[in-house]
């Protein structure tokens, strides 16, 4: 298993506003560099510790989905779903809100699941050799992104 990454940073916007924006996977690919879509799927409609997502991601050419199951739905505190492929794990994905005198503090890290198989597969696949260091990047990229957004 590889390692966990993650960052934060403040925005000057409530825990659950923030919540409330993460939570809805369906707008992930507007803070995202990586994911291009994402549906509710099973009859879920919303982020419940249990509800089914498909995520659809792009780098350059490379195109791949993933399953997402939800592990933690707590309004304002946590959101967190774990990520799966072919019934393979591949990383939990974590979004924590703190308050802060001026908002909230936001961290969002993974930790890397893959097992041997995909962490093979995975490079020609995506596209990505060094899923910590771009895992890094991105939540960096996805944090500003969100900041923005949420302060406008």
């Amino acid at each position: 298993m590889g390692a966990t990454v993650g960052d934060s940073i403040e925005i000057a916007a409530s825990p659950e506003a923030v919540y409330d924006m993460v939570s809805d996977v369906t707008r992930m690919s507007e803070w995202s560099p990586e994911q291009s879509a994402t549906k509710w799927v099973g009859g879920a409609t919303g982020p419940v510790v249990g509800a089914r997502f498909r995520g659809t991601n792009r780098i350059g050419w490379h195109r791949w989905s993933t399953s997402c199951k939800v592990i933690d739905a707590t309004p304002g505190k946590r959101f967190a779903f774990h990520v799966s492929d072919y019934g393979f794990a591949v990383s939990d994905w974590i979004y924590e809100f703190e308050p802060t005198p001026t908002g909230c503090k936001v961290t969002e890290s993974t930790i890397d699941r893959r097992g041997f198989i995909i962490r093979v597969g995975g490079g020609p696949v995506t596209g990505v050799y060094d899923r910590s260091s771009h895992n890094l990047e991105g939540i960096r990229t996805t944090l500003a992104a969100l900041k923005a957004a949420a302060e406008a």
